[in-house]
């Protein structure tokens, strides 16, 4: 397999623009009498709104980064024992932070620490731990910052409390959540790329198991969940980005642009019909319920959101229309990670905003506002080497 070592800006621009999005949409959940086709759909419903297309798009764009990092070690003559290792460690740091962040949801009044403090404690741990640190810094001064970071969070998890005082609750998976399932299907469609080696014909083979899997599942053909990936739709979202990644790359080595919008177009607009034509056979279309409508809806978005950027990015080169979010794509973890900091501060001081930001234009506004100002804090952590990276 020979994968280029060029950075693929595209894809850089597309997850810079789906955290912007991301972001916006977390924080607009806070915003009332907002118009109903950004925000998400209720769980019982069949339909799907902007909101609903953010994380799926996200695990797809992971998709399309797997062929790129792992490619290359692949490409170094790295041993599978170090790259499952890298993988294990970059799926364990993911599933471990979405562990904590769901078990934030059920954080008991009664606990020892106020929310706002146990959140704060909770995103510095992060930091330290997976920081990117500095290869001018000792070992020394690093081993006892992360030991530091581990510390806080072995404390924070002895000190946890969910549910209510009189009926107190450990931590507990209830959902894996944003981050965790992330990890897993990372975990998943990384190994199997490692051990088929960037083989087309097997990923396709394995892609095509994953949506039979989740087709099953919602057509009721079967009546069961795994464990950790539950009904496949997660993995099949990412190990989609797979495929369409390592179909770009054979495609651009030929310089066979052409049969790239061909294909690329094409794939996306019969996904999305495709979605559309099963909708009322698998319970319809739905995020909550991660049906395959909204997966192979969502996979076609995608796609053509791609071969978009592939166009506007790689070939005519207007990368710097993006640089202002560029921090985003760069330094994802980061950003996702700095509203939990915002929010814990927030709680400590008693922020509230003035009313007229938490309604309609003027709370569409303000989601916006804290996206950019948060992306553009990255942007500045990045320049200080102050970033996560796993």
């Amino acid at each position: 397999m020979s994968l280029t070592s060029k950075r693929l800006f595209s894809i850089d621009v597309f997850r810079a623009v789906t955290m912007l999005f991301m972001i916006f949409v977390n924080d607009l959940s806070g915003v009332r009498d907002v118009p109903g086709w950004i925000d998400h759909v209720k769980a019982n419903e069949d339909g799907m709104h902007f909101a609903d297309t953010i994380f799926p798009v996200f695990l797809f764009i992971a998709g399309l980064s797997i062929p790129l990092g792992l490619g290359k070690r692949i490409n170094r003559g790295e041993s599978f024992p170090a790259i499952a290792g890298h993988i294990l460690l970059r799926s364990f740091a993911l599933i471990a932070m979405g562990f904590f962040h769901v078990n934030m949801e059920n954080y008991s009044r009664g606990a020892v620490l106020p929310i706002g403090i146990w959140e704060l404690l909770l995103t510095l741990s992060f930091f330290l731990i997976w920081l990117d640190y500095p290869e001018s810094l000792s070992k020394v001064k690093r081993y006892i910052l992360t030991g530091i970071g581990i510390v806080i969070l072995v404390t924070l998890a002895i000190l946890f409390k969910g549910g209510s005082p009189d009926a107190p609750e450990g931590l507990r998976p209830s959902w894996w959540g944003i981050l965790g399932i992330i990890g897993w299907a990372y975990l998943v469609c990384a190994l199997i790329f490692v051990m088929s080696k960037g083989r087309l014909f097997i990923l396709i083979v394995a892609l095509a198991v994953f949506i039979a899997i989740n087709i099953s599942i919602h057509a009721s053909f079967v009546d069961m969940k795994l464990w950790a990936v539950k009904d496949c739709s997660s993995v099949s979202l990412m190990m989609f980005g797979v495929v369409v990644s390592l179909l770009y790359f054979r495609l651009i080595e030929k310089g066979n642009y052409r049969a790239l919008w061909l294909i690329f177009t094409s794939s996306g607009i019969g996904l999305i019909l495709l979605g559309l034509i099963i909708r009322p056979y698998t319970e319809g279309i739905s995020k909550i319920h991660s049906t395959p409508s909204w997966v192979f809806i969502c996979t076609g978005m995608g796609i053509l959101v791609f071969e978009l950027l592939i166009w506007l990015v790689d070939v005519k080169g207007k990368q710097n229309w993006f640089s202002l979010i560029k921090p985003a794509g760069t330094s994802t973890l980061t950003c996702y990670l700095l509203p939990y900091f915002m929010v814990a501060i927030f709680y400590i001081v008693h922020f509230r905003y003035p009313r007229f930001l938490n309604y309609g234009a003027g709370g569409i506004i303000r989601s916006f506002a804290v996206a950019f100002i948060l992306i553009l804090i990255t942007g500045f952590l990045e320049k200080k080497r102050l970033r996560l990276k796993i």
